[in-house]
């Protein structure tokens, strides 16, 4: 228990506005390792990638015995702090969850605001409840679990484009009151909405690195603490192997001159 509360307490040292923490989401051992021995200085894991990597989809799909097994491998691969990226929790009451995720050797978690069958948003006050609880829970156990809250406003294309981000900052002030110690509006992108939202909730704020965002040295100018890259390292690793098959498959070659097949 010791070394949790000393990955947790390091996690959140991580978060600090204008200088943020960047995780490029991991789904197995060997993808973090290779995130730390780039010299990440934590791992989180993505959902997709994961749930995708045991053969299952995402939107809580995954067996939760299944997940937490795979949050486990990854946790005990690497020295750093792990988060883990919970969906809305798998229908876990909030101290099994905390229960489960600490056994694991996670010392943080990604919550969403929607459920992820049927995309629709979730009600604040139930939401908020949810990360209260799996705040008192995590204080039970002692340790100060770091609670990344997503608010999927965008995501959903949640009411009128011009009512979205009050929304988004309702929500995450909510959320943070709750207890959350991040918020997270993914797919927000706008260089200026992302500014406006850092101010108004004036706590860590959670952005997703993809095309078509503000690349990592703007975020940190507009006063981010946390970038996602999701599935993304996934995405492109299968898009990778696919070429690479297909190009077998043709008879070329596949490795550079000069480089061997391992």
């Amino acid at each position: 228990m010791t070394e949790l509360i000393r990955r947790a307490a390091a996690l959140r040292a991580l978060h600090r506005p204008g200088d943020p923490l960047t995780l490029p989401n991991a789904w197995d051992p060997g993808s973090a390792r290779a995130v730390v021995a780039a010299g990440f200085p934590a791992v989180a894991t993505s959902s997709a990638a994961v749930a995708e990597a045991l053969g299952h989809t995402d939107g809580e799909a995954t067996p939760v015995g299944e997940l937490f097994a795979a949050v486990a491998r990854i946790a005990a691969a690497v020295p750093v702090p792990v988060t883990a990226d919970l969906e809305r929790g798998y229908g876990l009451r909030p101290a099994e969850l905390v229960e489960r995720l600490l056994a694991a050797g996670a010392v943080g978690c990604n919550i969403e605001d929607s459920d992820p069958r049927t995309h629709e948003l979730s009600d604040v006050a139930e939401q908020a409840e949810l990360l209260a609880g799996i705040r008192a829970a995590a204080a039970a156990a002692g340790v100060d679990l770091v609670l990344n809250a997503r608010v999927d406003v965008h995501l959903r294309a949640y009411g009128p484009a011009e009512g979205r981000l009050i929304e988004a900052v309702r929500r995450a002030r909510r959320y943070l009151a709750a207890g959350a110690d991040c918020v997270y509006p993914i797919l927000l992108a706008g260089p200026e909405e992302i500014r406006a939202l850092v101010a108004e909730v004036g706590a860590p704020v959670n952005v997703l690195a993809r095309h078509g965002a503000p690349a990592p040295a703007e975020l940190a100018a507009l006063g981010v603490a946390r970038i996602s890259y999701g599935s993304g390292l996934y995405a492109a690793a299968r898009a990778r192997m696919v070429g690479m098959l297909a190009a077998i498959r043709a008879g070329d070659e596949v490795f550079p001159s000069g480089e061997e097949a391992p």
